[in-house]
């Protein structure tokens, strides 16, 4: 009965959707011929048996038209482009007896042509031609096409004798057929016996070393992909067995089917072939592979292509030379350091690949040139590493766009001046200023702006800067660095206004291409709130809280004093009085929270969360701590759009200084250290971030995004600072909340800027192609942020086991994206599906609509 009400109250608009869905589903043939048939579907059957390998569906010819949601968006844009609108335009200037006459004496002969060939007339059906999708009719060439390709392919792996066909399914709809391919497979062919003809003896050594490693075997299905891979196996094996001009093209294998010794024409018998190098030269006969050792290893510190090499200074260290011009500018360690070629080692695909990465990480010289030169006699190698320097000052300004935590867009100015080689070890020093202006997410303080302003001071090394020797267990192929760092940064409008000094130590090391380690042995930060007198000014909300308590006592004698009328942020509270700030509020608060006050026991618990916030958010923090990020990430290139990545971060904070309390004589206050007056923050703290991508179909992507963090509290502190502290909402987070908006728990969000010391965060996002470089998504975000093992006692806003995780917020909504190739600006609405700041079945999809969503610009993916 509820069901017949809903669809009564709204048939009008489902009867509109419907007849919106046939009209389109009409236009999608507008352009098919009587004699022709719109392809909707392929289907590929191998042996009967449904194939939806995305290798297979790549061999298909033709495709159908490409949909948005179902919908072919692309196909019905290309639909409303009118095939021959320069004939129109001239049917319609002479339909009528003098109306070209009359456009002529009007506009003039020339403007009434030029009309013709305007936008009006013929430029939105070019537009729409060029964004649109002629439709996909079934066209027998592309369909034979595919029939050979996939000939071919089962071919390939070992369906010698295969056979394919198809045929077209008309349906139902008007001008619509599927086309199924049908593949009889028949008997694969398979490897009967193997053998080898290596023309040179060191090769032959080396494959005999590694024959557990061959992917061709005996009694294996024929395959062409694995014949493929066995000449890259071989080759890398080669190449880094010594053999440094080894060719791939020097492999072939013959294949051949020998019934009369099998018995049976489904047996292949194979043999490699190893030939020696051809010769450039063709009257010249071939040269034998031999196993390259390297004699001498040649260094050119500062060279240019013009130099005269014979001309050049150098000098021998270890067993390398090192050639330069007058004078040498580094020191000869930071040079050979960055060499993996050894005198009298075999040569190595894996040390000159190497040997370019370290010396780019050096970030004083240019791509460098190697170079080999061979004795043939003797298969000895001299390597020449020629090295350009890079200039010795730079200076470098950036302007550019920003989308950060807090801001829903800003701009932002830098500029850095660079100095290399700066002790003659390769180092580089950075001095650099900044300043950025942004708007804000949520304005604070009746201000819809936040500025900083900065600057810092960095020194690398390209290795690690340590008293011990390192380099065993983290060698220069991990390509190691050592940052020292230390800036200030001076931050406005964003609830209280900060100055933050921060001194980093720390080092990182790659251990392949897909990880990263990153040591932060060193990272001191002290945060001083430079106004935490206006902390009531700044906190709206909790202002409004502590006011709203006050109430029952503004007709008290004995609090006349706390108030004037005239001091207000509520602009909307005329005929109230209010707290001064900040004397009537802390006195006010210091009234109350004495023991004998009659006050309600609910009110009095508030004033004391109150005051507790208060203090954590104004107090100065020094945060004295250490962290290890390990990062993995298996994505080949920008291209590659199945892969995961995962980040793992651990951080503990103020253990060293606990560990000399017993030798240093701290400062305490209220069972605090304090060191300078300002106690230290005590934590452990861990992330855990993982994101995967999933290729779904051409230009599509479904991509997820799972965050787990939780800081815990401990010995010298009780809370977790705000600046290491968690939030919710936002452009990257949460999109159907704005940032610091969410949680915690299932509070009601009372606070300006929420935080908490524990988050849950999950994303899943559907990327599609719309019409060129606009994309589209569909995304669910869901999480929250909670407190555990702190200084909050709420049980709303507390994270009390999995009961708690009820209280997990989910949004949903979709986006526009523009992709520019190298950045993409996004818009996305988000939609609160869930809130668990309300109570029972209101929590769904209570602000569901167009006129509650939160709207979201960002600078690149969210992840």
């Amino acid at each position: 009965m509820k069901l017949l009400l809903v669809l009564k109250k709204f048939r009008a608009k489902i009867g509109l959707l419907l007849a919106m869905i046939v009209l389109a589903s009409c236009n999608a043939i507008k352009k098919v011929n009587e004699d022709e048939l719109l392809l909707t579907k392929n289907t590929v059957y191998a042996d009967g048996q449904k194939t939806n390998s995305e290798a297979i569906k790549g061999l298909i010819a033709q495709k159908p038209n490409s949909t948005l949601l179902g919908y072919p968006l692309r196909l019905n844009l290309y639909n409303l482009a009118k095939d021959n609108p320069d004939s129109l335009y001239q049917d319609w200037l002479t339909r009528k007896e003098g109306r070209q006459k009359r456009l002529n004496s009007f506009l003039s002969e020339k403007q009434v042509k030029r009309l013709g060939e305007s936008f009006v007339v013929r430029g939105y059906s070019n537009l729409f031609k060029r964004i649109g999708e002629p439709p996909a009719v079934i066209d027998s060439l592309r369909t034979n096409k595919t029939i050979e390709r996939l000939k071919g392919y089962y071919g390939s792996k070992g369906y010698f004798n295969n056979s394919a066909s198809y045929n077209i399914v008309p349906l139902k709809k008007k001008k619509r057929a599927e086309i199924n391919y049908n593949v009889t497979l028949g008997e694969p062919y398979m490897i009967d016996s193997i053998t080898k003809t290596i023309a040179s003896k060191d090769l032959d050594s080396i494959y005999q070393n590694k024959l557990n490693e061959v992917l061709i075997k005996q009694d294996s299905q024929f395959d062409l992909e694995t014949f493929t891979k066995e000449r890259q196996r071989l080759t890398n094996l080669f190449r880094n067995s010594g053999i440094y001009n080894f060719q791939e093209s020097s492999i072939s294998y013959d294949i051949s089917r020998d019934t009369s010794i099998t018995g049976n024409d489904q047996k292949m018998d194979i043999q490699l072939n190893i030939k020696n190098l051809l010769n450039s030269n063709d009257s010249l006969p071939s040269k034998e592979y031999k196993v390259n050792r390297f004699e001498k290893i040649k260094i050119f510190s500062d060279y240019q292509f013009a130099d005269d090499v014979n001309a050049l200074d150098s000098l021998s260290y270890k067993d390398y030379t090192i050639y330069f011009k007058d004078k040498l500018k580094y020191k000869p360690k930071a040079l050979t350091d960055a060499i993996f070629f050894e005198k009298d080692s075999i040569y190595r695909d894996l040390d000159y690949v190497n040997t370019n990465r370290q010396i780019t990480n050096l970030n004083t010289f240019k791509y460098p040139s190697i170079r080999f030169d061979e004795n043939n006699e003797n298969a000895l190698l001299v390597a020449n590493v020629f090295l350009a320097p890079r200039p010795k000052y730079s200076l470098d300004t950036s302007l550019e766009l920003s989308r950060s935590n807090i801001q829903q867009i800003g701009s932002a100015f830098s500029v850095s001046v660079i100095t290399r080689n700066v002790f003659g070890g390769a180092e580089t020093l950075s001095v650099s200023a900044r300043g950025s202006v942004g708007l804000l997410d949520e304005p604070t303080n009746d201000e819809d702006f936040t500025s900083e302003i900065g600057g810092d001071i960095n020194l690398t090394f390209p290795r690690i800067w340590f008293p011990f020797n390192t380099e065993k267990i983290i060698p220069y192929y991990m390509l190691p660095q050592t940052r020292l760092s230390a800036g200030t940064n001076f931050q406005k409008n964003l609830g209280l206004d900060r100055q933050t000094v921060n001194t980093v130590l720390s080092y990182n090391w790659s251990p392949t291409n897909f990880t990263k380690n990153t040591l932060e042995l060193i990272n001191i930060e002290f945060v001083r709130n430079t106004d935490p007198e206006d902390y009531f000014i700044a906190y709206n909300n909790t202002y409004d809280n502590l006011n709203s308590i006050a109430d029952a006592f503004e007709d008290d004698p004995n609090f006349f004093e706390f108030y004037d009328e005239n001091v207000t942020p509520d602009l909307d509270k005329d005929d109230e009085q209010d707290l001064i700030i900040p004397d009537g509020t802390s006195q006010f608060i210091d009234s109350v929270t004495q023991p004998g006050f009659e006050i309600n026991e609910d009110d009095l618990q508030d004033v004391r969360s109150i005051e507790e916030r208060r203090v954590r958010l104004t107090q100065n923090n020094l945060i004295f701590a250490s962290n290890f990020t390990f990062q993995k990430n298996n994505r080949e290139d920008i291209n590659d759009n199945n892969f995961y990545q995962y980040r793992v971060r651990f951080e503990s904070a103020g253990n060293l200084l606990s560990a000399f309390s017993n030798i240093i004589p701290f400062e305490t206050k209220d069972g605090q250290r304090l060191v300078y007056g300002v106690p230290y923050s005590q934590y452990l703290k861990t992330d855990f971030d993982y994101i995967r991508h999933w290729r779904a179909g051409n230009q599509q992507v479904l991509a997820f995004h799972g965050f787990v963090g939780l800081a815990l509290p401990y010995g010298n502190a009780d809370n977790i600072p705000f600046v290491r502290s968690y939030f919710g909402g936002g452009a990257n987070d949460n999109r159907a909340w704005n940032v610091y908006s969410l949680g915690p728990g299932r509070t009601q969000s009372l606070n300006d800027f929420n935080e908490a010391n524990f988050k849950l965060a999950f994303n899943l996002e559907y990327r599609f192609p719309i019409v060129g470089d606009v994309k589209g998504a569909l995304f669910a975000d869901a999480g929250n942020i909670w407190n555990v093992f702190d200084n909050v006692e709420d049980e709303e806003a507390t994270f009390n086991g999995f009961d708690s995780l009820a209280d997990i917020a989910l949004g949903t909504g979709f986006g526009l994206r523009y992709d520019f190739t190298y950045f993409v600006i996004r818009l996305d609405m988000g939609l609160k599906t869930h809130d668990p700041s309300l109570r029972g079945s209101k929590r769904w999809f209570r602000d569901y609509n167009f006129g509650k969503a939160v709207y979201n610009i960002g600078i690149n993916y969210p992840f």
